[in-house]
């Protein structure tokens, strides 16, 4: 066996070898990155999805309700007023539409995050408006207006962790908003 033969079998060289350590870590950091990434949306995802459920849940109640949705029966919620207060019970579903509501409100506070009295009074609302997102002329008559908006809220460590590229009202709550015709 010659020299010259020898030299072309020999294996990888060093260079060779540290190139494609090279081009495996840049691969395991890109993974690591969009692992970092994946984590924020994800909770955004689940407790969007929790808002979601919620709202649509009140909207059944108030749906299902015989009565009218008002301000006297605790229907009508306008931003800076409380919700009803949640009853001694809520197994089996209590009857009255105010104590529906005041039920949901304790189950929008086990399943978002971060949700107080202070919150659901600042942040929540249930109101018929004649604009999207104008709480001011929230009024209790369906005859005036039977557009139906719900909002509800929670808390993150920060606004950027809302991640719905909209900047929040209150610092570090994220809010979810639905807007339907009931009858």
């Amino acid at each position: 066996m010659n020299l010259a033969s020898f030299r072309n079998s020999a294996g990888f060289s060093m260079i060779e070898v540290l190139v494609s350590l090279i081009v495996i870590a840049v691969g395991v950091l890109g993974m690591v990155a969009l692992q970092s990434k994946a984590i924020p949306y994800t909770q955004d995802s689940v407790q969007r999805n929790a808002a979601i459920m919620l709202v649509d849940d009140l909207v059944e109640i108030i749906r299902a309700a015989p009565a009218d949705c008002t301000t006297a029966n605790g229907c009508l919620t306008p931003p800076g007023t409380n919700f009803p207060a949640v009853p001694s019970s809520c197994v089996p579903t209590p009857a009255a539409l105010a104590d529906q509501i005041g039920c949901w409100t304790a189950r929008a506070r086990a399943v978002l995050p971060g949700v107080t009295n202070a919150l659901l009074a600042s942040a929540f609302y249930i109101c018929k408006s004649a604009s999207p997102g104008v709480t001011t002329s929230c009024t209790t008559s369906s005859t005036t207006n039977a557009e139906l908006e719900i909002q509800v809220a929670w808390t993150v460590k920060s606004a950027a962790d809302c991640m719905t590229g909209s900047t929040s009202t209150l610092e570090g709550t994220c809010t979810y908003r639905l807007r339907t015709r009931i009858r």
